[in-house]
């Protein structure tokens, strides 16, 4: 028989509170242990009480500065990523037709041709146009997109083809160090 769903909102009672917040700590970082061990994954988990008190838990061979070191890199390049792709992007729909400038063209169009005295050929030719200048903005907004995810695959594959030779180099550092005190 299992229990009852539990209304996740802020415990009254003090004392029951700290009860709480103590038994699911320890089995946060019981299946924070888990998880570390079960996938062979480097792990940091912070836990600050109502109290201001700071609880740490990080995996095995790891220190909790080599983990935050590495999240900061990964942090860094992520944002140079990031920015890069944004820059890149700005640029490109810089040289995109905005709506703004595709009504202007429209109505110098219509102002300079007074369209109240165009007949029904000079209107499907300006339809015509403007149809043209959409087609343009659309093909051009697809390119700049598929053009960005195919960067951000690049990216992505890089990324994973540099984890797996930094998982190598650990693995040979360990076995090295394995070797060396046996």
């Amino acid at each position: 028989m299992g229990r009852g769903k539990v209304e996740l909102k802020r415990i009254s009672d003090k004392s029951s509170r700290q009860v709480s917040f103590s038994k699911r700590r320890n089995g946060l970082m019981k299946k924070a242990h888990e998880l570390a061990v079960l996938c062979d994954v480097d792990l940091a988990l912070f836990v600050f009480s109502g109290k201001n008190r700071l609880f740490e838990y990080s995996t095995g061979d790891s220190s909790m500065n080599k983990i935050l070191t590495r999240y900061q890199s990964y942090k860094n390049a992520d944002e140079i990523v990031r920015r890069t792709v944004h820059e890149k992007l700005a640029l490109e729909f810089n040289e995109v037709w905005t709506a703004d400038k595709l009504m202007q063209i429209t109505q110098r169009h219509l102002e300079e041709n007074k369209i109240q005295e165009s007949d029904i050929s000079e209107l499907c030719q300006l339809e015509k146009e403007i149809e043209s200048m959409m087609q343009q903005v659309r093909i051009r907004k697809t390119q700049i997109m598929l053009g960005t995810v195919k960067a951000l695959q690049e990216k992505q594959k890089q990324l994973h083809e540099e984890k797996q030779f930094m998982v190598g180099e650990i693995m040979a550092a360990r076995m090295n160090e394995n070797n060396v005190d046996g």
